[in-house]
């Protein structure tokens, strides 16, 4: 079957779009019930220590507050630890809400009260009191850096650094150029616009409804219904909306599980919201020291290249990430060595944040190789072209595709990169010193396991399903694009259903896997309706398709259409008359090549090219131009994939110039816990940003030759900004973010 590329690779508009923009599109908080109560969260005031006494005697004496939850009176759940773990969690005991005493980490909750409206929960909660016995918390990662120990047990799905290769040690002494140098990564909190919120809605019989904040309805089912004993059937889970993630719906987080507990003990529909405050009381991005060692010959070849990194951990559970691994793919280099460690703190486990491990790593990386090519006078393009890796030569093996020389070119191109003057401080515009930099990005191009429905009816219209989330990324839009080529339909002929447990089943939407996956899932299920449709079409009585192959045909204006004759046809309609069926229905399920997997690797890449103006009297940095090449296999649609990593490139310029979660190691606290406070990019901080998609056919890592878009756009970037500030003022800021004080002081 023949199926031309109508949609698939054109710019679209998001179908999801009116829905959102006028407010009918509904979010966790935004679903209702007849017996809807209201949960409020009590924060700990302390970070370690112990609960001595819980007051709740005026909270409850308040008319309309139903019940107020602590650890003295909380629902049984399930025992072990096991039961807590979640699709993604990392190894170590999954935190448990209102489990005891205990206080393991600042803003920990402590109570839940219950009312009926949302008002009178928020009044009952800030009449809690609460006595501790206070320890003084170790929240200070530099101090705990000699403690730093490589994780036991391995996190699923991250791969630990690969075996050194060659003598990196004896290599480095030996090389002529020798760079070592300290770089620090910031604790960032993800700050989605929806806050994270259930409704659990009870239905009766301990069924429950639950809209929650997820990545991934199958995940939060899977832990609602191991940690309450529930059966899968008992349980459906409704996402249809996400409100932003970043990766911080990825795990359920602890308002799910308050809500649920109280839903089942009181037999009424629970919704808790947790507040912007609360939105700091779990998972970030975590603080991060690196030390990148760079050996090299006179004209900068890389001989020898060192990556050690320590992370911070909750005391609890070893989250990990890949940090150091990008630094064995992404240059050619004979000997390398790479380690990764954590160290144990007193918060709340870290969590993926988009790109988790390659935004750390890369900028420590990159802004090495930006060292160096100052310390041996070769132009950073020059540099990384010349050290330009060939195969992924920490794994030993081949990539799918590599169309990153296209993208140092084109991204070059356009940016006006040979005008560059290679001397620092040799740039202005007025006041303002004017600085260049560039770096390379790199993520990983995954596909997973998913599965996905097709049903089309008489009259051409065609509805898709499966379980996977839609962040705001597009998946809506680009899934209707799939199904509308694969059948030759109208755009808007085609529905699309996300986000239900009551659909096929899909990975969690993370990864950057989302389109790869439930696209080819899509595809597939789309192309077994395409064959029961011809079968239909060829049986006819006088058929002009009776001798047809389903390899000479095209799905197109809703007909079945022979190649080089388009007389000989059938519609849709006719079709299913003939076979007697009022739709025609598949499911499908895809899985990665395991044999693909074996042989190959698989990355998206990027060059990423930036401009800073700085203004030499008072430090501050404006970002006016960023270039960002993107090497990412086919592309489905222009638009929302500009859109991807125009927000990863905005994601990066905060990471290297204002976000930052500041702990104070006497309280165990984030300090700046709110959008006041805790800087993120506004639009007079964005200028121009221009995004080049370089061609790049890859026939191995997906069905659809898909990479994936939602990380790549971030990686590189605070890279490519730290590299531009050092251009233009000639001091170089090893540590994120970079701030004034970092420039001036």
């Amino acid at each position: 079957m023949a199926t031309p590329s109508h949609y698939v690779g054109t710019a679209r508009s998001r179908l999801d779009g009116p829905a959102k923009v006028t407010g009918a599109a509904k979010y966790a908080a935004e679903f209702t019930a007849p017996d809807l109560a209201h949960g409020v969260v009590v924060s700990s005031a302390i970070a370690k220590g112990r609960i001595t006494a819980i007051d709740t005697a005026a909270a409850e004496a308040v008319p309309g507050v139903i019940k107020v939850f602590t650890h003295e009176n909380k629902p049984r759940t399930a025992w072990l630890d096991y039961n807590y773990r979640d699709q993604v969690a990392p190894p170590g005991s999954p935190f448990r809400a209102l489990n005891g005493p205990d206080i393991v980490y600042g803003g920990q909750p402590v109570a839940l009260v219950v009312a009926e409206s949302f008002e009178l929960a928020r009044h009952g909660a800030s009449l809690v009191k609460v006595t501790y016995s206070e320890e003084a918390p170790n929240t200070d990662l530099e101090k705990n850096r000699d403690a730093a120990y490589v994780p036991p047990k391995k996190r699923s799905g991250i791969k630990p650094p690969p075996d050194p290769r060659g003598d990196a040690a004896q290599a480095y002494d030996a090389a002529p150029i020798q760079l070592r140098q300290e770089y620090k990564q910031a604790i960032e909190h993800h700050n989605p616009m929806e806050p994270h919120a259930s409704t659990v809605v009870y239905e009766g019989e301990g069924k429950l409804t639950i809209h929650d904040k997820i990545q991934g309805v199958n995940n939060t089912q899977g832990y609602v219904c191991s940690v309450f004993s529930l059966k899968p059937d008992d349980v459906r889970v409704i996402t249809p909306y996400v409100g932003g993630g970043f990766g911080s719906g990825l795990r359920p987080q602890y308002q799910l599980y308050l809500a649920v507990s109280a839903a089942l003990d009181l037999k009424r529909s629970v919704r808790v919201v947790l507040t912007r405050d609360q939105m700091f009381t779990f998972g970030y991005r975590p603080e991060t020291y690196q030390t990148v060692a760079l050996g090299a010959d006179n004209d900068g070849r890389l001989q020898a290249l060192t990556h050690d990194a320590v992370a911070g951990t909750s005391t609890f559970e070893d989250y990990q990430e890949a940090v150091v691994n990008w630094s064995g793919l992404l240059y050619h280099c004979p000997n390398v060595t790479l380690d990764y460690k954590l160290a144990k703190i007193d918060t709340y486990t870290p969590s993926d944040m988009r790109a988790p491990g390659a935004v750390t790593g890369i900028f420590a990386l990159e802004s090495a190789m930006d060292e160096l090519a100052y310390a041996t006078g070769v132009d950073p393009l020059d540099l990384r072209l010349r050290n330009y890796a060939e195969r992924d030569e920490g794994e030993g093996k081949d990539f799918t595709s590599k169309a990153l020389r296209a993208a140092y070119e084109q991204g070059a191109q356009k940016f006006g990169w040979s005008k560059r003057k290679a001397e620092p401080r040799s740039m202005r515009d007025g006041r303002e010193l004017v600085g260049w930099g560039m770096a390379t990005g790199v993520w990983e191009a995954m596909m997973m396991q998913s599965s996905a429905s097709a049903t089309l009816t008489p009259d051409g219209k065609l509805e898709l399903a499966c379980s996977t989330a839609d962040l705001g990324t597009g998946t809506y839009t680009i899934l209707a694009q799939i199904g509308a080529d694969a059948l030759g339909l109208d755009l808007d002929h085609v529905t699309t259903r996300l986000g239900d447990t009551a659909l096929p089943e899909a990975p969690l939407a993370g990864g950057s896997w989302t389109a790869a996956s439930s696209g080819a899932a899509v595809q597939a299920a789309c192309r077994t309706v395409a064959e029961k449709l011809f079968g239909y079409a060829r049986g006819m009585a006088d058929s002009p398709l009776a001798n047809a192959d389903f390899a000479h045909v095209t799905f197109a204006g809703g007909e079945i259409r022979l190649q080089g004759d388009a007389s000989r046809k059938v519609s849709i309609a006719e079709a299913m008359r003939a076979g007697g069926v009022e739709r025609v229905e598949a499911t499908e399920t895809v899985k990665p090549s395991m044999l693909t997997n074996m042989r190959f690797s698989a990355y998206t890449h990027s060059a990423v090219f930036a401009e800073v103006k700085i203004d030499e009297e008072l430090g501050v940095v404006r970002v006016t131009r960023i270039v960002s090449a993107i090497a990412a296999g086919k592309i489905l649609n222009l638009k929302t994939a500009r859109s991807q990593i125009l927000g990863g490139v905005v994601m990066g310029i905060g990471a290297a110039l204002e976000e930052e979660s500041m702990l104070d190691h006497n309280l165990g606290r984030i300090m700046n816990h709110n959008l006041g406070e805790y800087h993120v990019p506004v639009n007079a901080d964005i200028h121009d940003i221009e995004v080049i998609f370089v061609d790049e056919h890859d026939d191995k890592v997906s069905p659809l030759g898909v990479k994936g878009l939602g990380e790549i756009g971030i990686v590189g970037a605070a890279a490519a900004v730290a590299n531009a500030v050092f251009h233009a003022t000639g001091k170089r800021v090893r540590e994120l973010p970079i701030t004034i004080d970092k420039i001036i002081g």
